[in-house]
């Protein structure tokens, strides 16, 4: 999965040091209620679709366009489904990083369901009693959107 420009670009002032970086999950849902995951390139891990917020995007936009770069599925979004902190965590190459995640529950609206860039090794539809094994985070984030709860989820004080 390539690395951003601009994070590459603070990589060189910052070095490996703890980047604080906001991300976007899409937790797309079709009309049949199936879930649309990839299959992670770098883990080989099953997953939402999601990545990182580009300096002046908008959330919204960000998710949309993550959708398409890496299932080929247009969505528009519904709503906010959680706004959480992860861990933080460090890249084999010992990058440092911390996300503030922000999922949105999603539909389809168009474009069909493939492996679009070389972040995924496969991509497909699957029924939430039927998902193959997820991280506790991503299965949080899916359980949370999938929820008929107007309001998003948010580690309360």
């Amino acid at each position: 999965m390539p690395t951003p420009e601009f994070i590459l670009a603070l990589r060189e002032r910052v070095g490996h040091d703890l980047l604080w970086l906001t991300g976007v999950t899409a937790v797309i849902v079709d009309e049949k209620g199936r879930v649309l995951l990839h299959q992670r390139s770098d883990t080989g891990r099953w997953a939402l679709i999601s990545g990182i917020l580009e300096p002046g995007e908008q959330p919204a936009v960000a998710v949309v366009r993550e959708a398409w770069e890496e299932t080929g599925v247009h969505v528009e979004v519904d709503r906010i489904s959680s706004v959480v902190t992860g861990p933080p965590g460090t890249y084999p190459n010992g990058d440092r990083v911390q996300f503030v995640d922000i999922a949105f529950r999603c539909r389809p609206v168009g474009g069909e369901a493939r492996v679009n860039d070389d972040e995924s090794l496969a991509v497909g539809w699957f029924a939430p009693d039927e998902l193959p094994p997820l991280d506790d985070d991503h299965l949080d984030r899916l359980m949370q959107a999938l929820k008929d709860e107007p309001g998003a989820y948010f580690v309360r004080p």
